[in-house]
């Protein structure tokens, strides 16, 4: 069924179209939501709520977009409500582990990652200046830099996932990668 005809039978109240948008896109919200929230069980909670709330707004979505573009934006919106919410400082564990080696999260499992105990400790003081260098960009730039780094998106969809220009899309990952960049910079001067 292809994206059209699926919204339709959704909207129209079919359970069997519900469930194949959900298996379609499980692993997907999931991932994006794992990206902001940093825990599993909290990304995994998130997960259903954005399929309940793409249930229950189904009879708003105009095709516009693309329905993955569509539900990317109510996952990073509730993504970052959670985020708002519950003012948690551990943003994007996942970057860390994709600039560390440690293979991305995925199927809900993380890959070990086999190191001595030193350089266990010296890679995760690093994933935590990282974290916090990531907090302390502004929001649009944590959006467009987490779609891009993490969830492997093009430019042209994320500019569509947060409505924005091409142009500006380039421009808040350009500027969120300088900003990184001077923080880390400056961290690695002072020794920290």
């Amino acid at each position: 069924m292809d994206e059209r005809a699926l919204i339709r039978a959704i909207q129209n109240g079919e359970e069997q179209a519900f469930k194949q948008l959900v298996d379609n896109y499980q692993l997907l919200v999931r991932n994006t939501c794992l990206s902001f929230v940093r825990d599993r069980y909290d990304a995994e909670d998130l997960a259903q709520e954005v399929f309940m709330e793409v249930f229950r707004s189904a009879s708003k979505f105009r095709g516009e977009s693309k329905l993955s573009t569509w539900i990317y934006r109510i996952a990073v919106n509730k993504s970052l409500n959670f985020q708002r919410d519950h003012k948690r400082r551990n943003f994007f564990q996942s970057l860390g582990d994709a600039l560390f080696g440690a293979e991305k999260v995925l199927e809900g499992a993380t890959a070990a990652v086999e190191e001595h105990p030193e350089q266990h400790m010296v890679n995760q003081e690093r994933k935590e200046r990282i974290y916090r260098a990531i907090e302390e960009l502004p929001e649009r730039q944590k959006i467009a830099f987490s779609l891009s780094k993490l969830d492997d998106l093009s430019y042209q969809e994320i500019a569509e996932i947060m409505q924005l220009s091409l142009s500006s899309v380039e421009s808040l990952i350009h500027r969120a990668k300088l900003n990184l960049q001077k923080k880390l910079y400056a961290c690695y001067k002072k020794g920290i």
